[in-house]
């Protein structure tokens, strides 16, 4: 049940808190199309405030549609109401909720849940016949409500002004909706709880939480009278405590303190059961009974335990996380906030006094947010995106927020939505993609189930879908294959290890979406209206709907283990498995974790099945690259799957200007010595930078600078070239030359020469590697007579010699010959002299004859 929960017997013998103030909200809604109502928890404002509005003058007969937040609060207050005005659900008061509706011809007041008003608005933006539409719980801030209310908003202002909006809530901070209803009026009622005592239990820094909660939950049922309600973060803990509960009972509490009580019932409470075990969790036991609900938040406040005097909170709650960096939701384990532990607490309160146990300290208390962030802020939102952009809002900022969408996980979300083929490239919803909205499920699994329609598959894609909208089916099991999961809703195979009562709902939601979707089983197993296109093997069935529905995440094997994704990230299968050493994976749940994401959920793909069902999304591209280590060009042709490379193969008849291109590119970052410089072309290009520094107009050949426009002077000469073997056929010297013109070939001889005559006759080359000593190496003999040092570039700049023994080894380097012969030579000579007694040293080398012999040949 919900707020309205307080008491039925309270309720009959008189007024709740919420009736004293109706009045004045019957007043604020005739004046105003907005309100919001604060009310506390026991105050009554689900099930007075819809009765009380009935008859309002404003209202002229029409219907109230109120949004809970989860279906067994939808239910329960549908049937209360119901029983007040002593109708069966489905008369005047009725609801809907996901594949369950009980609505009649005269229903007036319909609790729904919050996609379902999604739907209702996107059929009718008008909402023709509603009056008032109501938001309880609105602190709850789930994604779909946010998104109801901006919609909401919008149909209000462009269509039906008159149309009256309602949020109602416990623990919300009331300014910020008022302000966005445009300054809505204000109205807050006091609840009616009974005193609650608070002890504070801190975790233990060892063992289990699953371990401190039960030891709690024992002590407190021994302490006290009543009923317990225990908080826990997920159905996986839930089931745990509910095994060491049942063990303590059966046996004993096994060292924990005296065992439980064989009358008392251990009742799970989570969304995922099916509707009778819910309802008999919140239900009343009878006589002396007793039990203990094990329950997540959907207990928080939506929905009043009966019989609940005692409140174990674990002080943990799990919330979905959406990364936009990886495209991929998680399920994250976080501390409550501090209005959640208020409102765990008063559960305790809501019929008699009661006791809650914190499993905190106060210190930690004091540290709690002050409310949980809004799903919206967290969430996957290609939902939201395909729901805004059939509405016609494509920009989210069009809309009336009180969180707007963040604006990554919106943008992700639009991309998402595109590979679907739910939007086209202006954003716009297709028809595909109206189909998959219509559908109510996530967009990935409509789309799946959708397109396995023709193939034949939409009965075994419904079944996938409820597999994967759900928890895991064989939770003990570490394998990743889903078709085991498949296997355990037939009674195959695992089917042992699974819950029968989860495989029986499954198995009928499965039949629901079937329905929904016009598909009706084959006895074959295959769906009727299927067309002639060739279904895939029944072993790659799975791989390939799993691939549809999350086309981003298929992976290719990359060995032991890991996995890349299509979006170029990693994954990994934790544990030696099958699976591990399939060649393609379609994933459907991973962990994001760390550097590579952990496989949670998976089936196998083949190759051909990837070429066939996805042969529109992949890309034939030429690679045409320069291998470094093979020193050539090689040509590869690829089908690529976004970072996936499905088939390679070598392209001998490659474009060749790509293949030029490819040579040019690798001679460029490889460096120009892959280039077969003769010595004649080295001294070339040194007397061209020799040049160009002197005169910046000469062209630059600096390595830098032909690196830079390689394709200009080289691109012309490498014409069905490949490798540095066929670069070897070059001419670099006709190369470098052709850089210039004849007038500066001609000045280029004359100022730079590639020799110089020394007085012996001789021609000696210049070494121009330093363009800013150019050096003359020369034996020391054939340069008698000469008295100054010579000069090139136009005089500019005078040649550094090296001054050489008759046995070519250096004896004396200078620039300035004149100061030589005057005070080095004759030093250089007495050692000389001692070591080559048989050649010429003459006391006066400016008057001696040079020569290139020992001794100059006698004058004739």
């Amino acid at each position: 049940m919900n707020d309205h929960d307080d008491n039925q017997n309270a309720a009959a013998r008189g007024h709740l808190p919420i009736d004293y103030l109706l009045p004045e909200l019957r007043t604020a809604l005739a004046n105003r199309p907005s309100a919001v109502l604060v009310a506390a928890p026991g105050a009554g404002k689900t099930t007075r405030v819809p009765l009380a509005l009935l008859d309002a003058p404003w209202l002229a007969g029409q219907r109230i549609l109120m949004l809970e937040p989860r279906r067994l609060a939808a239910r329960s207050a549908a049937r209360f109401m119901a029983a007040s005005l002593g109708e069966a659900v489905g008369g005047t008061v009725g609801y809907r909720v996901r594949m369950d509706t009980k609505v009649g011809p005269r229903t007036r007041i319909e609790v729904i849940t919050e996609g379902v008003l999604t739907r209702m608005l996107q059929q009718d933006p008008s909402l023709d016949g509603v009056g008032l539409v109501i938001f309880d719980e609105f602190h709850e801030r789930h994604l779909h409500g946010d998104l109801g209310l901006a919609l909401c908003l919008q149909a209000q202002s462009l269509f039906r002004e008159e149309l009256r909006l309602l949020v109602m809530s416990a623990t919300l901070e009331a300014e910020p909706v008022a302000r966005l209803l445009g300054g809505a009026p204000l109205l807050v009622s006091e609840g009616r709880a009974f005193p609650v005592e608070t002890v504070y239990a801190p975790k233990p820094t060892v063992g289990r939480m699953e371990d401190a909660v039960v030891r709690c939950t024992l002590e407190a049922m021994r302490a006290h009278e009543g009923d317990a309600l225990v908080f826990l973060p997920g159905a996986g803990e839930i089931r745990r405590v509910e095994r060491l509960l049942r063990a303590a009972q059966s046996g004993g509490a096994n060292g924990r303190g005296p065992g439980l009580e064989a009358g008392v019932a251990v009742l799970p409470l989570y969304g995922a059961l099916p509707p009778e075990a819910q309802d008999r969790a919140v239900s009343a036991v009878a006589g002396s009974e007793r039990k203990i609900v094990l329950a997540t938040s959907i207990a928080e406040s939506s929905v009043t335990v009966r019989g609940v005097r005692i409140v174990v909170d674990c002080g943990l709650s799990r919330v979905p996380r959406f990364s936009p960096r990886t495209g991929m939701a998680r399920l994250e384990t976080v501390p409550v906030s501090a209005a959640s532990a208020d409102q765990r607490r008063g559960r305790a309160g809501r019929e008699a006094p009661g006791v809650c146990y914190r499993l905190w300290t106060e210190g930690e208390q004091r540290q709690l947010k002050p409310q949980s962030d809004p799903e919206l802020l967290g969430a996957d939102l290609a939902p939201l995106a395909l729901e805004l952009a059939i509405w016609g809002n494509a920009d989210p900022g069009e809309l009336a927020w009180l969180s707007p969408p963040p604006a990554a996980a919106y943008a992700q979300a639009v991309e998402l939505l595109r590979e679907l083929r739910a939007l086209d490239a202006g954003g716009k919803p297709t028809a595909h993609g109206q189909a998959m909205a219509e559908l109510g499920m996530h967009p990935r699994l409509a789309h799946m189930v959708l397109e396995a329609k023709p193939l034949g598959l939409g009965a075994l894609a419904c079944e996938l879908a409820v597999l994967l909208g759900d928890r895991d089916l064989l939770r003990s099991t570490r394998s990743i294959d889903i078709r085991l999961r498949l296997d355990a809703l037939h009674g195959r195979g695992a089917g042992e290890a699974a819950d029968p009562a989860a495989v029986q709902r499954l198995v009928a939601e499965a039949r629901e979406w079937m329905r929904a979707a016009g598909i009706s089983p084959s006895p074959d197993g295959r769906a009727s209206g299927a067309s002639s296109a060739a279904p895939p093997q029944p072993d790659a069935a799975c791989g390939v709907l799993l691939a549809l529905a999350y086309p981003d995440r298929i992976a290719q094997r990359r060995g032991d283990g890991r996995f890349l994704l299509r979006g170029g990230r990693g994954a990994a299968v934790q544990e030696l498995q099958p699976l591990s050493a399939a060649p393609y994976l379609a994933t459907a749940e991973l962990e994001d974790s760390g550097s590579d994401s952990r496989i949670l959920l998976a089936a196998p793909l083949g190759l051909d099945e990837l070429l066939a069902y996805f042969a529109d999304q992949i890309q034939s591209e030429t690679e045409v690259k320069w291998e470094r280590q093979a020193e050539a060009v090689r040509a590869k042709r690829r089908l690529r799957l976004g970072a996936l490379v499905l088939k390679e193969s070598q392209l001998a008849d490659a474009d060749p200007g790509l293949v030029a291109e490819a040579l040019l590119g690798g001679i460029a970052e490889q460096g120009l010595e892959l280039l077969p410089w003769s010595k004649q072309a080295r001294q070339l290009r040194d007397r061209m930078n020799l040049m160009h520094a002197h005169n910046p107009e000469w062209p630059d050949v600096s390595d830098e600078a032909l690196i830079d426009s390689i394709r200009d002077w080289l691109g012309p000469y490498v014409g069905g070239m490949r490798s540095r073997n066929d670069l070897s056929r070059l001419s670099m010297a006709a190369i470098m030359e052709s850089l210039l013109t004849w007038q500066e070939r001609q000045l280029l001889e004359k100022e730079v020469p590639t020799h110089l005559t020394v007085p012996s006759g001789s021609r000696i080359p210049l070494d121009y590697g330093d363009p800013a000593a150019p050096v003359l190496a020369v034996r020391l003999q054939e340069l008698f007579g000469l008295r100054q040092t010579p000069r090139i570039a136009g005089g500019k700049l005078p040649v550094t010699i090296h001054m050489l023994s008759p046995a070519h080894r250096p004896v004396q380097v200078t620039q300035d010959l004149a100061s030589f012969w005057e005070h080095a030579y004759f030093d250089v000579k007495k050692d000389l002299k001692g070591r080559y007694p048989k050649h010429y040293w003459p006391d006066n080398p400016l008057e001696a004859p040079a020569t290139n012999r020992a001794k100059p040949r006698p004058q004739a």
